[in-house]
């Protein structure tokens, strides 16, 4: 099992940016897929999920209405689009793969029900 995340970078505030993961080894419907994020110094904090299964997302109240994940099952990668970009979102960015594959919800999404993680990709906002 793979997890690979691509496309982080430096974006201006207010900017947009597209991060990807690529996953192998795996079936999508057997798990969700998250990402989180870790600022220096800050604890690891989930930011969004979906789950292959039923479609489901969740996005963590920070980014809601500003980032929007999504799947290409053909390509088994998920993306989460960034858009709004503030210095507070500057962050290295991983993606996870979790059990059991409903659990993208709010009580259940969280860093020890992932099972897999990718080695991150780093998100600087700043001017």
């Amino acid at each position: 099992v793979q997890l690979v995340e691509s496309g982080g970078g430096l974006v201006q505030p207010g900017g947009s940016l597209r991060v990807s993961c690529v996953a192998s080894g795996f079936d999508f419907d057997d798990y969700f897929i998250g990402w989180f994020r870790q600022a220096p110094g800050k604890e690891r904090e989930r930011v969004s999920c979906i789950a292959d299964i039923d479609g489901s997302t969740y996005y963590t109240d920070s980014v809601k209405g500003r980032f929007t994940i999504s799947t290409d099952n053909a390509k088994n990668t998920v993306y989460l689009q960034m858009s709004k970009l503030q210095p507070g979102d500057t962050a290295v960015y991983y993606c996870a793969a979790g059990v059991p594959p409903g659990a993208c919800v709010e009580t259940m999404f969280a860093t020890d029900a992932m099972t897999y993680w990718g080695e991150g990709t780093l998100v600087t906002v700043s001017s």
